[in-house]
């Protein structure tokens, strides 16, 4: 009579204490992660931050021509061209534009999570029919259907974050189904379905824990990137709508003062590079921590 070898695994609080040893030792994820919390703050902390209201028109402004004002002690960063205080307006715009980041981000990896567990677990019909309808999806350029979607459903804040939802799913859910492949071969997957383990207990009991690592980090990395397209999005008038303040809005409203008024164009810009850089450092720090053959 022949045993089955015991495959010994290491206890949660140790996997925990080894994944946050690799990441505290990682300074570029530190680096994201304080830029993340700072951005997160500014937003949560816009009302109190702002010094003064993001859609007030000052009759002071604008200067005698009618030009927007140069940054000053009254006005940090000086005004957009309806002369409005661009740095209240920044602030703002942190807020629709991580509510964007975050819901729409979020609810693209719980559908992509779901989609690709299901395919990778259920051989035949259905599994194949998940994925053939992912591939589909893939051969969309993700900008243009944005675009085109945004169009038809009248565009604000809610549809932006549904449509982005609708489109970012499916690189997750290719990934996932690869790692449900590889785990549904796995002896505690087969034991489970041995003993006669339905199909849902074996995902949400079994397979479910080996994905959570998967998901946080495409959670912190899909972030950047969703802030990116809805910049996008609402510097093309298809994304959140005025007078709503938002990065890429701002951008397409300034854009013809370049020359003249280059602030207005390079603070939103670098608000949407310091978003999106912080969110990569961060989920690529989480992805290194996380790694189970990194080296503790």
């Amino acid at each position: 009579m022949t045993t089955l070898p015991v495959v010994k695994t290491a206890p949660a609080a140790k996997t925990r204490s080894v994944a946050w040893r690799r990441f505290s030792r990682d300074r570029a994820a530190l680096t994201g992660l304080v830029i993340c919390i700072l951005i997160v703050l500014a937003a949560l902390l816009a009302p109190w931050l702002s010094p003064h209201d993001p859609n007030f028109q000052f009759p002071d402004g604008l200067s005698l021509e009618g030009a927007p004002q140069s940054p000053s002690r009254t006005f940090l960063l000086g005004t957009d061209l309806l002369g409005r205080d661009l740095l209240s307006r920044l602030l703002w715009g942190a807020r629709a534009s991580l509510l964007v980041g975050v819901l729409a981000n979020g609810l693209a990896v719980i559908i992509g999570v779901l989609l690709g567990a299901l395919g990778g677990l259920w051989r035949g019909v259905v599994g194949t029919l998940i994925m053939r309808f992912t591939d589909v999806m893939m051969a969309f350029p993700v900008l243009l259907l944005a675009i085109a979607l945004t169009a038809i459903l009248r565009p604000s804040l809610w549809i932006v974050t549904l449509v982005i939802a609708l489109l970012n799913w499916v690189a997750v859910a290719r990934v996932i189904y690869a790692q449900v492949v590889s785990l549904r071969e796995r002896e505690f997957v087969e034991a489970a379905q041995a003993v006669g383990a339905s199909g849902t207990r074996v995902l949400f009991r079994h397979v479910a824990p080996h994905l959570l690592p998967t998901a946080l980090v495409w959670g912190s990395l899909g972030i950047g990137t969703t802030v990116l397209l809805e910049a996008t999005l609402s510097f093309l008038g298809v994304g959140v709508q005025p007078p709503t303040p938002s990065w890429g809005g701002i951008i397409n409203e300034s854009q013809s003062y370049l020359t003249t008024a280059p602030w207005l164009v390079l603070f939103p810009g670098a608000a949407i590079l310091l978003t999106s850089l912080g969110f990569n450092l961060l989920g690529e720090g989480l992805r290194d921590a996380l790694d189970p053959n990194g080296n503790g």
